[in-house]
Parts: structure tokens; C-alpha cells; sequence
């Protein structure tokens, strides 16, 4: 079994089938995050693309060319890591196993012989559509850092808290407040009464190398103050579940409890919040991810000063750029973030975004990947003002973009397009759109995907799909289809937009 978890506080884990990989947050909450935005619109000006000149390598830091001294870091950081204990209640469907109360402290596959009763009897008995309010105990971990008990950890892990117990390496215990929790970066407050404690010291991230000696200390499986290390494997490392934060992967060993625990540097300054595991088992297999600690710093300043996090809104959605996009979109190399939907009033749209423009820069900071533009504008405050380098039809340009507020945004459903044949170059059999289902999707154009075969099976497009438009070119009838592929030219690849279901994405198809 695959399973991109979060290193959790201790409690049940969801059953999973076999070979599935999903995201799953192993005790209290299941994080989702979307790739979203707000602006104005101003007049497109040609912007030539990013340099791509290799950046020279910094040279290694003093002291770091030998396995650090963690014993050092441990005795002098290890007193500002607590131990979290969460207890309260979660509304869970009466007949789903998310009925099991999370409250296995042993071992987080095994629920309490109660709750796993009465979850019986409600099966049995009928009242499977009802839903009920079963018990929610965990244990994750935090790091103190003010010395008047303020205390960083990951919001699943205090996800449905009625009572928060904080745990010092002295054996002393406060009850904490949960001063605010932000469920889009995973980042979470907390508040103890006390003074005069131990503190972290905090590094950068951006001075971070891969490669580099880091150390976690949580409790993982509630052994309270563990100490693993392991190396930085990759920086800015983009998860499935749409994320928008640029997590730090390492191989340093962490469980189920190390949820909300530092990470640090071989210097001994934080530089991360040790969050999710990806594994097959729901243990340890060498693929752990930590939130940046400045990310999570800015998120702390604003739950501070006023009791929550915000950001802004695009209200775009992106894909990432492969070679074949790349060549569809004649770009010089894949990079960037390709817009395949942009939301109709969102700040997106009035600053002119288009689906089909690829983002090359934000505020003259290159975007390399999708979940950068995610990253930049969910870190950025609603009403900030943006200026966005793009591509588009094979010309670079610039607009502006003010954001809007993610927090106050709700996406409207898309209704799904039902699916049935004469193929051409793409080994797609199409059809125009029938009125009601132009009214279903609210496009006047696009063609009825009704058979798939070829470099379009291939690529993935399925009977039932509506392509919208072939290399930004909208399509309303085969004959344009036709002229959109022999317009690709010698590149031989075409990006089809395509609507599935409620959603909008690109798929690149290679002709020969």
C-alpha cells in the first residue's frame, strides 16, 4: 500500500486498498489546498523571457564537511521540543469506518473495542446515513518559540481539539490554547501560560542544500523527544494533494507523533516543520517532509496579531509544463505554470488571464514549476498587487494582477458532459456539442470526445472528454480541429484543453 501521509499526531489510520496512493492526514483532518488567486487588469507589454544561466554553486559552509555533533544540538534545542497530547470530538458518518475513534495510542491501525461496537451495531441495525460524534485522542509534537509559551505545530494536528495538553521534557504540563490554526499550510498556534522556557533558534531555509545533515526531534509513537537525523533530499518539493506549500524532503526517520516537530540544521536552527511521510506501510520509509520555517513564521505573525492566516486568490488553476507543452506553446524549455482554467470573476480574469498562458515570473521571481505560482500567491496577502510575466501564442507579455481573498472564495461546479465516432491525426472521434451540453459546461464552443485511439489514447483522453481548443485555438467543429493539428506545424505536438467532469487541464499529445 502507498501512502502519502502526514507524520501525524498517534491516532487510527484510515483503511486504504492496495497499491492506492493518497493523502491522508493519520488522525484528525485531511489537508486540501487549491492553486488560487485575485487582480486588475492592465495593458499586456511584451516582456523578454527569464534568463536560464546556471547559478554557480555555493561554496561549503565552515564546519559542515563532517557528520555534525547532534548530541550538541540535542542538549541545547531538545528542551524547547514538547510533547502534544489533542483530545475531542470529530461528526463522522455512522457506517464508515472514520466511526473508529482515533484514539489508539499503542498502535494507530487498532480503534477502541467501543467505538468499533457501536459502528457494528449501527450497520446492523440501520442509520448508516446518520452521523454521529465519536472520540478524537492524538499525540503530536511542537517547539516552543518565544520564551512566554508561544508553540509552533501542524494544524491536523490539533484538528478538532476541545483540550490541548502540552508536555515539557521536564514533566511539567499546561494546558494550551490554540491561538489560531491555518489548514492551507498546515500551521498552527498554540499558547501556554508559563515564562522564562526554552527556545529554538531559527535559520533559512534558502541557505538550506541538498545533500545537507538535518536532525528531527518529535514523538514519534508517543516516545517523547526521539532523535533521528537523515540529509536534505530536495527543496521545494510539490506534494499531490495541491499544496501550495514548497515542503523540504529529507530521509531523516519520521513516524506517526512527529507531527509539528523541528527540524534542524546542522548549525542547530530550525529550519522546517517535520508534516508528512510518504510510505507504503503508514511507517518510516525514507521520504519525510517538512514545511519551511519562514513560511510557517509568516503564517504565525498573522494568527498572532489577529487570530488567523489569509491569502490571496488567483482563481487559476495550473499543470505543470512537460517537454511536449513545451513544444506545443513553443517555449524554449519546460518550465513555468500552464493556466488550464481561469474563474470566471476571479481576479484572474479581470487582470486577462487566459487558459493556455503559461506564468514564467511573479514579481521578477522566476517560476519554475506550478506549485511556485501556488506557493507565491497563497504567501501573499488578499489585495496585493502582482505583476505576472507570461507566454502567450508564442510571445512573452506582461500583466497585473491584485489579489483577491482564498478565504472568501467558492468555486461554482461544473456540470459533467456525458459521453460515444471518425478519427483523424489525434485518434479522436468528435462531434459538435449539443445545446444542452454547451449550457452544461458554459462554452459556446468545444467538441463531444466520443472515441479514442492512438497518440490521443496514449496521452490519456477519454470517450466523454469535450476538447475546448488545440494549441489556444477554441475549436467548435471538426473541419477547425482539423486545421488547429495541421497548424502545429514541425513541431508535431498539440495541447489539447480538455473539460473532464468539472474540471479543466491540458493534455499534450506527441504526433509522430
Amino acid at each position: 500500500m502507498t501512502t502519502l501521509r502526514t507524520a501525524a499526531p498517534l491516532a487510527a489510520g484510515e483503511r486504504r486498498g492496495p497499491l492506492t496512493a493518497t493523502l491522508t492526514v493519520m488522525a484528525l483532518a485531511a489537508l486540501s489546498f487549491s492553486v488560487l488567486a485575485a487582480s486588475c487588469a492592465e495593458a499586456a507589454v511584451p516582456l523578454p523571457l527569464p534568463a536560464t544561466s546556471a547559478a554557480a554553486a555555493p561554496a561549503p559552509a565552515a564546519g559542515l564537511s563532517g557528520v555534525p555533533d547532534f548530541s550538541r544540538i540535542t542538549q541545547q534545542y531538545g528542551a524547547a521540543v514538547v510533547n502534544i497530547s489533542v483530545s475531542g470530538m470529530r461528526q463522522v458518518s455512522a457506517g464508515s469506518d472514520n466511526a473508529v475513534s482515533a484514539s489508539a495510542e499503542a498502535d494507530p491501525g487498532e480503534g477502541d473495542p467501543a467505538q468499533l461496537f457501536l459502528r457494528r451495531f449501527q450497520q446492523q441495525f440501520g442509520g448508516t446515513g446518520a452521523t454521529m460524534q465519536v472520540p478524537v485522542h492524538a499525540l503530536g509534537s511542537g517547539f516552543i518559540v518565544s520564551p512566554d509559551g508561544l508553540i509552533l505545530t501542524n494544524a491536523h494536528v490539533v484538528a478538532n481539539a476541545s483540550e490541548v495538553v502540552v508536555k515539557l521534557t521536564d514533566r511539567r504540563e499546561y494546558r494550551a490554547r490554540v491561538l489560531g490554526s491555518d489548514r492551507r499550510t498546515d500551521i498552527a498556534v498554540l499558547k501556554i501560560d508559563a515564562n522564562h522556557l526554552p527556545t529554538v533558534a531559527v535559520g533559512n531555509p534558502a541557505d538550506l542544500r541538498v545533500g545537507e545533515w538535518v536532525l528531527a526531534i518529535g514523538s514519534p509513537f508517543g516516545f517523547e523527544n526521539s532523535v533521528t537525523a537523515g540529509v536534505v533530499s530536495a527543496k521545494g518539493r510539490s506534494l499531490p494533494d495541491d499544496s501550495a506549500v514548497p515542503f523540504i524532503q529529507t530521509d531523516a526517520a519520521v513516524n506517526p507523533g512527529n507531527s509539528g516537530g523541528p527540524l534542524f540544521n546542522a548549525r542547530g536552527e530550525v529550519v522546517g516543520i517535520n508534516a508528512q511521510i510518504y510510505s507504503r506501510t503508514g511507517g518510516f520509509q525514507g521520504l519525510s517532509f517538512a514545511i519551511p520555517i519562514d513560511l510557517a513564521q509568516r503564517v504565525q505573525q498573522q494568527i498572532v496579531a489577529t487570530g488567523r492566516a489569509s491569502h490571496g486568490l488567483l482563481g487559476v488553476s495550473v499543470q505543470e509544463v512537460d517537454q511536449t507543452l513545451a513544444d506545443a506553446f513553443k517555449l524554449p524549455r519546460p518550465a513555468g505554470a500552464l493556466i488550464s482554467d481561469v474563474r470566471a470573476g476571479s481576479a484572474g480574469a479581470a487582470a486577462g488571464l487566459q487558459a493556455g498562458d503559461v506564468v514564467l515570473q511573479i514579481d521578477g521571481k522566476p517560476i519554475n514549476a506550478s506549485g511556485d505560482l501556488s506557493t507565491a500567491v497563497t504567501m501573499a496577502a488578499p489585495g496585493a498587487r502582482m505583476a505576472i510575466d507570461l507566454w502567450r501564442n508564442g510571445q512573452p507579455l506582461r500583466v497585473a494582477a491584485t489579489l483577491g481573498d482564498a478565504d472568501k472564495a467558492v468555486r461554482e461546479p461544473v456540470a459533467a458532459a456525458a459521453p460515444s465516432p471518425t478519427a483523424g491525426q489525434l485518434g479522436l472521434a468528435l462531434r459538435p456539442l449539443q445545446p444542452g451540453e454547451r449550457q452544461a459546461i458554459g462554452s459556446v464552443a468545444g467538441l463531444m470526445v466520443e472515441g479514442v485511439s492512438g497518440p490521443a489514447a496514449g496521452a490519456g483522453m477519454q470517450p466523454g472528454d469535450v476538447l475546448l481548443a488545440i494549441n489556444g485555438k477554441p475549436v467548435g467543429s471538426v473541419e477547425q480541429a482539423r486545421a488547429a493539428v495541421a497548424g502545429a506545424g514541425a513541431s508535431r505536438s498539440v495541447a489539447l484543453l480538455v473539460q473532464r467532469g468539472a474540471e479543466k487541464l491540458f493534455v499534450p499529445i506527441r504526433l509522430g
